[in-house]
């Protein structure tokens, strides 16, 4: 351009932005102080989302100074949405909701919308209950309080958005009727999941992955195989993709279908051309190991094992956990070297490890891999549940 002005760079910010290249954005900042032009409302408003896209706190609080220099922060609610984003992005629950409540503008849609996605992203799942109750409800407000639902196991709650979403016509929605699946699918009502799966007007791979993924958590292997057909007969067609794919290979291995697994396995390299991933082959390897296959998962991880750049943590897992379920010694041995080899770090690693040898009564090497932990001072990720209460 023969000459650029605040609106040509600003255009150039947001381009880089809506493009996920932050750090395109950044350079491209600071080329706009280098030519004299002095940062809009606008550009920090850009800027703030790049911050939050890479989760780039320090250079965020930067902006967020400049936004008050320029008197564009709290008074201006789309600064302060983009401002709540990145500190909810950086986990800075306490800063954002500060933010948010000192926000002196009138606060829309929007800014709500930040606020409780970003309770939900940070397990803050009371917050969102709460905001929730607050707002006049849209879709994306609907959708996140679904999350929460899902993520707390909160059957009532979820049953009340469904009404609510229901009421102010929000039900013809995919992601809602997505959401909802999910919800019930985690709160254990499959067959209400089904009811809302088989209402909707448009479904995507989202809405089918989500219900075999919830006949697969629940046993019904039966059930999502058959529905995976009926997605290949659907119309409009809809094709399946990797996540699909994981969830039927779930589905088999918890309802012990070898055969329909490995034909799965084989589809969806041969008529999809998708290349299965790490965790597609560990979830057959789980599979065999849980039908007492052994052998034929012993030669699926040694095929792995020869090139270990291909072999991953979730595959050494696997093939533990089937040696594991079938006592096999020699081999689990094995396979527990290869795992701190590949995944030493991981705390979780160790801890299956001394398991493993505990079943198999080798009592000093599981003394060995809980003293590891304490000496390195791993901490495994403690493990959660949710209680929901309707007093």
């Amino acid at each position: 351009m023969p000459a650029r002005d605040a609106v040509a760079w600003n255009a150039l910010l947001a381009c880089l932005v809506r493009h996920a290249r932050p750090g395109a954005a950044a350079a491209a900042f600071r080329g706009m102080a280098a030519a004299g032009f002095s940062p809009t409302a606008a550009t920090l408003c850009t800027m703030a989302k790049a911050c939050a896209a890479s989760r780039a706190l320090r250079p965020g609080r930067q902006v967020h100074s400049l936004s008050v220099v320029v008197a564009c922060g709290s008074g201006d609610v789309v600064m302060a949405t983009a401002l709540v984003d990145l500190y909810m992005s950086c986990g800075l629950v306490g800063e954002a909701m500060m933010l948010f409540m000192f926000t002196d503008c009138p606060k829309d849609a929007a800014l709500y919308n930040a606020v409780i996605s970003g309770c939900v992203e940070n397990g803050r799942f009371r917050e969102a209950f709460l905001m929730l109750g607050r707002i006049e409800l849209n879709g994306i407000a609907l959708t996140c309080g679904l999350t929460a639902c899902s993520a707390t196991a909160n059957l009532v709650y979820g049953m009340q958005v469904h009404c609510k979403a229901l009421r102010h016509g929000f039900i013809s929605e995919t992601i809602i009727c997505n959401a909802l699946i999910d919800m019930y699918a985690k709160c254990g009502r499959t067959v209400a999941a089904r009811m809302v799966f088989d209402r909707m007007a448009c479904r995507n791979v989202v809405s089918w992955s989500s219900m075999i993924d919830a006949y697969s958590r629940h046993g019904h292997g039966e059930a999502a195989l058959d529905l995976f057909k009926r997605m290949e007969k659907a119309a409009p067609v809809v094709l399946p993709n990797t996540v699909t794919f994981l969830a039927v290979l779930s589905a088999c291995g918890h309802s012990g279908l070898v055969d329909e697994g490995r034909a799965m396995l084989h589809l969806m390299k041969k008529q999809y051309g998708i290349n299965p991933g790490p965790e597609h082959y560990a979830c057959f390897i789980d599979l065999l190991g849980r039908a007492g296959q052994i052998d034929e998962a012993w030669d699926l991880y040694c095929s792995f094992n020869t090139n270990r750049s291909e072999l991953s943590g979730s595959i050494c897992v696997a093939m533990l956990n089937a040696c594991r379920a079938n006592m096999d010694v020699v081999r689990g041995n094995k396979v527990a070297l290869h795992l701190l080899e590949v995944d030493p770090e991981n705390p979780g690693s160790h801890v299956l490890i001394s398991n493993f040898h505990a079943d198999v009564r080798q009592w000093s090497k599981s003394d060995e891999s809980r003293r590891i932990i304490m000496d390195k001072g791993l901490r495994k990720q403690p493990a959660s549940s949710h209680i929901s209460s309707t007093t």
